[in-house]
C-alpha cells in the first residue's frame, strides 16, 4: 500500500537527518534509539510532507492540474528513493553503514528489556485508545463524545486534501478565505488516504506513532537526568494520568451527600470545579482529540534532548553563586558557538512545525528560552530560535493574510480571582501539588535540573500572562506542555526518595512514601481516564455514514472555487466531503480568528429572507455557489424558508430520503 510506502520513505530519510543531529561516540546518555528512531520518523514526516505539498501546490496553482497529490507524490517519492538509492551505492562502494548513527544507538544492554517491554505497553496502550476514540465500521465512522468536537475541522480538512484540491489552502469550515490554523498534520493524513490509508487507519498510525515517540524521546530526557529506568517509567504514569483536586474535593461532596458510590460509577462528565475543566482541558483527553500536539511536541523535545549537552556544559563549570551566574553572562564560553551546524537543522526542523502545531512550536522555544539563560553556547540559541522564527514567518505570510496571532497582555488566564494569591490558588487546584512541589523541591535540586526546572515552566506562566487568539482557552496547551516535560523531574523525585529510604536500610518505608505521593499525583487523572472510557463508549459515540451518496455528490460536483451554504455542522455527510462551507460550526473558525458573526448574519438573511432580490445580492456578494437546505432548519436559533430559494434558483441535487436540498446559485 503507497501510504505505508510512504511512511517507510519517511522514516528512512528521517535516518539521514538523525545522522546529522546525533554525534557519533558513545555517550553515557542511556540508549539513544529512543531518542533516535522518533528523530527519524519525526523529521523524515516533515521534509517529505513539506516537499509533497509544495509540488502539489505547484501543480494546482501554476498548471491548474485537477489531481495536483497525483503529481506531488510521483515526484516527491520517486526522487527520494533514487536519492536513497545513489546513498545506499555510494556507502556500500566505500563499505561503509547505509546508518552510521544506528551504531551507537544501544550502549546499555542490560536495561534495553525493561525499556523495550515498557514501550510495547505503551505503544499497545495509545494504539488501543487512539482506535477507542476513532475508528471505522462497517461503512460508519465512530467518534466518542470527547473528542468529536475537535474532529470535525480536522477531518474536514483531511477530506478537502483526499477528495478535493485545496490549493491555494482554506479553512473548511470557513471556505472563500486564507487559513489561519495549522493545517500540515490533517495534510498528512489526507494525503495518506488519498494513496490509499483508510482514514481512520491513517489518522491513528501516525497519531499512535507521534505520542508513542514523543514519550520516547521523553523517557530519554528522563534517562540522561536521572540514569533510572524506572524515574523514566514513573515520569509516563504522570504524564498520563494528572495530578489535582478535582477528585478529592468530588469524594468529600459526594461523601458527604451519602452517594459516593452511585456517583463515581454513573458519572460520565469530567469532573471539575475551575473555568471549563470539565472541557477535559488537563487530562489525557488533550493528546486523543489534538492529534497534531503530539507531533509537534515530538520535533521539540529532539531539540530538548540535543540542547541538554548545551546545558550540562554551562552547568558543569566549578564556580558557584553569583561568580557562576556571572560567568554565564559574561564569558566567552557563554556566547561562543558549540555545535552551529546542528542548531541550524534544529532551527529548521522547529521552524517547520509552525503550521503543525504552532502551540508546539511556541512552548518548545520558550523551553530553550530558558535553557539559554544558564547554558553555554547562546549563539547556538540564538541562531536556532532566528530560523524557526523566520520559518515561522514565512509560512505565515505565504498562508495568512494580516496577523497571524494578536498578541496582548491578560492577566490570571482562566482563574476567576485574578489576584496573586488567587491565580495560584487556581494552579493548584487544577494541578495539584505538580508545579507547587517541584518550585519547593528545586532547593534540593542539582544545578542543572533547576536549569532544566525553568526552562520546562516557562510555556506554563507565558499561558498565564499573555493571549495570542480570541479565546483564552487555547492557552491550556501550554500548560499542558510544562506538565508533560515536569512529568520527568517528579520521576526523578520520587527515585531519590526511594532510594534515599533504601541507603537508610527502610525500604519499605521508601517505597510506601512513593506510592502515597504517586496516588496523590494521579488519582484525579486516573478518574478522568475512567471518563474518557465510559464518554467514547458505544452508546456515547457520534456517527457519520462514510458510504454517503451525498458526500460523493459534493466531493464530485464542487470545486475548489465553491462556497457551499450549510447549516452550522460540525461534523456530518457534509463536511466529510472536504468541500468548502461559507460557514460550518462557528467556535472553530471563531477560536482560529475569524470574523464568524458577519457571516452568521449574512446567512440567517438568506435563510429566511422573503425578498428574491435581497437573496440574490447576498449570495452574489458572499460567493456563496451552492445553498443546502434541510428539512425544518433553523440558523442561530431561527426558522429558516425555503420557498424564496427555490424559486430562485434550480435544485441540482435530493438526497436519498428527500430531507436535504441544494440549489445552485
Amino acid at each position: 500500500m503507497f501510504g505505508i510506502f510512504y511512511l517507510i520513505l519517511c522514516v528512512l530519510t528521517g535516518m539521514e537527518m538523525a545522522g546529522c543531529l546525533f554525534p557519533q561516540q558513545i555517550t553515557e546518555k542511556g540508549n539513544r534509539i529512543w531518542v533516535i528512531l522518533p528523530a527519524a520518523f519525526g523529521t523524515g514526516v516533515l521534509m517529505l510532507t513539506w516537499a509533497v505539498y509544495v509540488v502539489s501546490w505547484m501543480f494546482s496553482v501554476c498548471a491548474g492540474a485537477e489531481h495536483p497529490l497525483f503529481y506531488g507524490n510521483i515526484i516527491v517519492m520517486s526522487v527520494t528513493v533514487l536519492c536513497l538509492l545513489g546513498i545506499f551505492i555510494r556507502k556500500r562502494k566505500r563499505t561503509e553503514k547505509m546508518f552510521p548513527v544506528s551504531e551507537k544507538m544501544i550502549s546499555r544492554k542490560w536495561i534495553l528489556r525493561k525499556e523495550i517491554l515498557l514501550f510495547v505497553v505503551l505503544t499497545v496502550f495509545v494504539t488501543v485508545m487512539m482506535f477507542y476514540v476513532f475508528h471505522m465500521k462497517d461503512g460508519l465512522l465512530y467518534s466518542g463524545f470527547s473528542v468529536y468536537g475537535d474532529y470535525a475541522p480536522h477531518t474536514a480538512m483531511m477530506r478537502s486534501f483526499s477528495r478535493g484540491n485545496n490549493f491555494p489552502t482554506q479553512y473548511p469550515h470557513y471556505g472563500g478565505q486564507d487559513v489561519k490554523y495549522h493545517f500540515m498534520f490533517q495534510f498528512l493524513v489526507g494525503n495518506l488516504e488519498y494513496l490509499g490509508l483508510r482514514l481512520d487507519l491513517g489518522y491513528n498510525l501516525v497519531s499512535i506513532m507521534s505520542l508513542s515517540g514523543f514519550l520516547m524521546v521523553l523517557y530519554g530526557i528522563s534517562y540522561r537526568m536521572f540514569r533510572s529506568f524506572w524515574a523514566g517509567a514513573a515520569a509516563m504514569v504522570f504524564f498520563f494520568f494528572r495530578s489535582g483536586t478535582a477528585f478529592w474535593q468530588y469524594l468529600w461532596e459526594n461523601a458527604k451527600a451519602g452517594n459516593l458510590i452511585q456517583a463515581l460509577k454513573e458519572n460520565t462528565e469530567f469532573i471539575g470545579y475551575t473555568t471549563n475543566e470539565n472541557w477535559g482541558l488537563w487530562n489525557f483527553n488533550v493528546y486523543l482529540n489534538q492529534r497534531h500536539l503530539a507531533f509537534g511536541l515530538l520535533i521539540v523535545a529532539v531539540a530538548v534532548w540535543i540542547f541538554m549537552d548545551w546545558v550540562e556544559a554551562g552547568c558543569g563549570h566549578k564556580e558557584h553563586g553569583w561568580l557562576w551566574i556571572r560567568k554565564r553572562i559574561f564569558s566567552k564560553e557563554a556566547w561562543a558557538f558549540r555545535n552551529v551546524e546542528i542548531a541550524i537543522l534544529l532551527g529548521l526542523f522547529l521552524g517547520l512545525t509552525a503550521f503543525w502545531n504552532g502551540a508546539a512550536l511556541i512552548g518548545g522555544l520558550l523551553i530553550l528560552a530558558g535553557f539559554a539563560v544558564f547554558s553555554d553556547g547562546k549563539l547556538d540559541y540564538a541562531v536556532c530560535a532566528a530560523l524557526a522564527v523566520f520559518f515561522s514567518e514565512l509560512q505565515s505570510k505565504i498562508f495568512v493574510s494580516g496577523s497571524v496571532m494578536s498578541p496582548s497582555f491578560y492577566w490570571g488566564f482562566l482563574a476567576e480571582n485574578k489576584s496573586i494569591s488567587g491565580v495560584l490558588w487556581y494552579l493548584v487546584e487544577i494541578s495539584g501539588f505538580f508545579f507547587v512541589g517541584l518550585v519547593v523541591a528545586s532547593v534540593f535540586f542539582k544545578r542543572n535540573e533547576r536549569v532544566v526546572l525553568g526552562g520546562f515552566l516557562l510555556p506554563a506562566v507565558f499561558a498565564f500572562v499573555v493571549s495570542l487568539t480570541p479565546d483564552i482557552n487555547v492557552n491550556h496547551k501550554y500548560i499542558m506542555i510544562s506538565y508533560a516535560f515536569a512529568a520527568v523531574l517528579w520521576g526523578g523525585i520520587l527515585r531519590s526518595i526511594f532510594f534515599e529510604f533504601r541507603k537508610k536500610r527502610i525500604k519499605w518505608a521508601g517505597a510506601a512514601v512513593c506510592i502515597i505521593m504517586s496516588i496523590c499525583l494521579t488519582a484525579t487523572g486516573v478518574y478522568d481516564y475512567v471518563i474518557i472510557l465510559r464518554d467514547n463508549d458505544s452508546g456515547h459515540r457520534m456517527t457519520v455514514n462514510m458510504e454517503s451518496s451525498l458526500t460523493d455528490w459534493l466531493s464530485e460536483n464542487l470545486g475548489k472555487n465553491d462556497l457551499l451554504l450549510t447549516p452550522e455542522y460540525t461534523m456530518n455527510e457534509v463536511t466529510m466531503s472536504g468541500v468548502m462551507m461559507y460557514c460550518g460550526w462557528p467556535y472553530y473558525a471563531w477560536s482560529a480568528g475569524y470574523d464568524t458573526n458577519y457571516r452568521a448574519g449574512q446567512a440567517v438573511l438568506i435563510y429566511t429572507t422573503d425578498d428574491p432580490e435581497i437573496l440574490k445580492a447576498t449570495v452574489k456578494q458572499e460567493k456563496i455557489t451552492y445553498i443546502l437546505f434541510e428539512d425544518n432548519m433553523e440558523f442561530e436559533q431561527q426558522e429558516c424558508r425555503e420557498d424564496v430559494i427555490r424559486e430562485t434558483y434550480p435544485l441540482v441535487y435530493t438526497s436519498e430520503d428527500g430531507r436535504i436540498r441544494i440549489y445552485e446559485t
